[in-house]
């Protein structure tokens, strides 16, 4: 986390992205925990913040134990794609194993947004194509940066939220897990 005023200014010109995360395999609290820790060692990048971890459902494929997500905020000097790059590394040194589409992982790690850039490449699309009807990303992004405009939908993560969710408390589905 930033800590002094001189990070501060070396921050300022750097690039922020906000990046999901989620877990349900072992220790879902262990493995968010990790991939933050780890995350903030990688040069070029700097967590800024970060939410709560929330206990989700999960989705598409239901039948896997449920989830634990958050969301971190960070300043990067790298290119989206070689952040993406960074990222999916990262989850491989984790343990995570793609099997299934959907299915069961260690850990998840996806570039939310990244400035005010729209992009979809084969690689990449941003902002991330489906943040918009996923609770588990909308809710913890809202808590950390409730007044970021989604670049292609011209709204707040907060309007985009209570939009979707009709003002409804926190859905039975998320949890907020300290």
């Amino acid at each position: 986390m930033v800590n002094s005023e001189s990070n501060y200014k070396k921050l300022k010109n750097l690039s922020k992205a906000y990046v999901g995360l989620g877990s349900n395999l072992k220790n879902k609290t262990l493995n968010l925990k990790q991939a933050i820790k780890n995350i903030e060692t990688l040069p070029g990048i700097k967590v800024i913040r970060q939410s709560k971890f929330y206990r989700t459902v999960p989705e598409g494929l239901t039948a896997q134990p449920d989830f634990l997500n958050a969301v971190i905020e960070i300043k990067t000097s790298l290119s989206p794609t070689t952040l993406l790059e960074t990222l999916l590394n990262l989850e491989t040194r984790m343990g995570r194993i793609r099997k299934k589409h959907w299915g069961p992982r260690t850990i998840d790690l996806d570039i939310l947004f990244y400035d005010h850039i729209i992009m979809n490449t084969k690689k990449l699309v941003l902002p991330h194509p489906r943040l918009t009807e996923r609770r588990f990303v909308l809710e913890p992004l809202a808590e950390i940066a409730p007044r970021l405009k989604h670049p292609v939908k011209h709204k707040t993560i907060t309007s985009l939220y209570q939009t979707r969710y009709d003002f409804s408390p926190p859905h039975s589905r998320v949890k907020k897990n300290n």
